[in-house]
Parts: C-alpha cells; structure tokens; sequence
C-alpha cells in the first residue's frame, strides 16, 4: 500500500554550540525533535521560553509548527503555550520554544533534553475577500459548546 509523501528541505543553522539539529525518533513519524541547549528551571505554572540554539530557512509554501511532547505532557504537565508555535518562512530567528510547567512540581529541563517536536507543514494562503452577507448553514452562529458534548 503506497501513499504520496510531500517532501521539502529545511536549512538548519546552529547558533548555540551545543544546539541539536531535529530528528525523527522513527521512520514515518511527522514531528521532529526538538532539543534544548541550555539547562532550566521550571516551577509550577511558570512558563519560560527555551532555547534550541537554531535557526532554519523554510521554503515558501511550508511553515514549521511546534508542537507539545506527549510525554512531557503526561507525565510532568509540561506543554507548548502557544501550540502550534508558528514559524513561517521569512524567520530567520532562533526556533525558541515557550514551554508551560502545569503540574505541581517543578521541573528541570536539561540540556540536551527533548522539549517539543517540530512538524513541516504545507501552507495554503487565502483570499479574504469582505461582503455585506455570508451564506447561512445548520450550525448557524452555535459557538463553543453549541453541539454538546454527547450524541442524544
């Protein structure tokens, strides 16, 4: 059973000299590694932004989102504040990761640790186009919560 796979390159530079380039943990996986390259402290509902210590060119038509470690997550309540963190392609920063401690101890991230997962994604840019009307549907204006949280 094949399937297509969208492939591009992405630049890495290294600002930090004991920065890690990303790396899949497994064939077929969509998100990459990403390391820290300083040590840290976290306290409980502390948020810190943390250094990979790289910089990367994306091409046009791709972005890099940063995204939480399911483990980290689980097991220490570590989570990505602004997930997805967006890197588009015209940043030609430091890739910086701005890590939430929501569990109640504090925690340490160590150089050279696991902290998030970067994932290569395609971007399709719209045409917002303003009008006096939009088209009604089934939903309507229903917001959060409006479709219930079970099958009745």
């Amino acid at each position: 059973m094949g399937f297509n796979n969208i492939s591009c390159q992405i630049k890495i530079k290294r600002v930090h000299s004991d920065a890690r380039s990303p790396q899949y943990e497994h064939p077929g996986d969509s998100g990459a590694d990403l390391y820290a390259c300083e040590e840290f402290i976290l306290p409980p509902l502390e948020r810190k932004i943390i250094p990979t210590g790289l910089c990367a060119e994306v091409p046009p038509g791709f972005e890099l989102q940063v995204r939480p470690k399911s483990g980290l997550a689980l097991s220490h309540g570590l989570t990505v504040l602004n997930t997805p963190g967006t890197i588009d392609a015209g940043y030609r920063g430091e890739i910086k990761v701005i890590l939430i401690n929501l569990g109640q101890d504090t925690y340490r991230v160590k150089k050279g640790q696991k902290i998030a997962q970067l994932v290569v994604t395609p971007v399709i840019s719209a045409c917002f186009q303003e009008v006096d009307e939009v088209s009604e549907s089934e939903r309507g204006a229903g917001g959060f919560g409006s479709t219930g949280l079970f099958e009745v």
